[in-house]
């Protein structure tokens, strides 16, 4: 028989991570903070109570933030048993996280902080990168369950170090956005072809996967949300307060937090990312 996993947190990533585990054979069970329509949950099987969830050997966190993780976790833990493994691959505080590492690890616990880059299209394809953080005996223990989500997956640490990695992906990611959208805008200004030219730099240096995705959408004005603002947002400033602690000046982290600011206070949060590009455009 199959590891029984619970999904606690259906959202973006919730949701697909849950459906690619049907499909691979595990025993699921979903589990949301709110109920979300039928439509969004199809086909995947829920939790009648959070007292369910904590039964399955792995209960893995998809949640918006760590106000949530540490909300959810303090619900959860008084139904958890030795043996378990409790799983956060949301982007969270690398503190907090290891301090339920070592709490949880009191009780026999394990944990393990594996946050993901790859967006619903990579949770959906399994393709997504995984950079976790945890003890290797516990990194061991869910290396195949973490296979059948992620074509990469790497223990980067002991706990927290997954979410410290995820915080600098985030900044890699906040960054390259706000590149590709200033490019496509001069090239559009300019009045070349921004398809063409994202066929023309295939290949080369200045390519990435956000020239391509995210560019799309830039050229499309389709802002369909695959990772929403708010959310690039709310890593970035845990990405600042990372800096601040190790005593580093990243001026260009705080340049595109306030270009990410000024994209939610004019009410377009919920928007992808990659929206960051209507900016440019007055």
């Amino acid at each position: 028989m199959m590891t029984s996993v619970s999904v606690l947190g259906l959202g973006l990533m919730g949701r697909p991570i849950a459906r690619r585990l049907l499909a691979a054979g595990y025993q699921v069970c979903g589990w949301n903070r709110s109920p979300l329509p039928e439509e969004l949950v199809e086909g995947i099987p829920l939790c009648s109570a959070l007292t369910e969830a904590a039964q399955a050997k792995i209960c893995l966190l998809t949640l918006t933030d760590t106000p949530a993780v540490d909300s959810v976790l303090a619900q959860l833990e008084p139904y958890l048993a030795p043996g378990q493994v409790v799983m956060d691959m949301g982007t969270s505080d690398p503190a907090h996280s290891r301090a339920h590492a070592w709490r949880l690890a009191a009780r026999g616990i394990g944990w393990i902080d594996a946050p993901v880059s790859g967006g619903p299209e990579g949770a959906a394809a399994g393709s997504l990168a995984i950079m976790a953080g945890g003890t290797v005996a516990d990194f061991s223990r869910v290396r195949p369950f973490l296979e059948m989500l992620g074509g990469n997956v790497v223990r980067v640490g002991g706990p927290g170090a997954g979410h410290t990695a995820k915080l600098i992906n985030q900044l890699i990611v906040g960054l390259t956005i706000e590149a590709v959208a200033e490019a496509l805008t001069l090239a559009e200004k300019s009045g070349l072809d921004a398809h063409l030219l994202q066929q023309a730099l295939q290949g080369g240096f200045a390519d990435s996967k956000i020239l391509q995705l995210h560019g799309s959408r830039m050229i499309n004005r389709a802002y369909v949300p695959g990772g929403k603002a708010r959310t690039q947002l709310k890593d970035l400033h845990l990405a600042q307060e990372l800096a601040r602690s190790v005593s580093v000046t990243l001026p260009h982290l705080e340049s595109v937090i306030a270009r990410y600011q000024e994209l939610v206070a004019q009410g377009d949060g919920d928007l992808d990312h990659s929206a960051l590009h209507k900016l440019l455009w007055p």
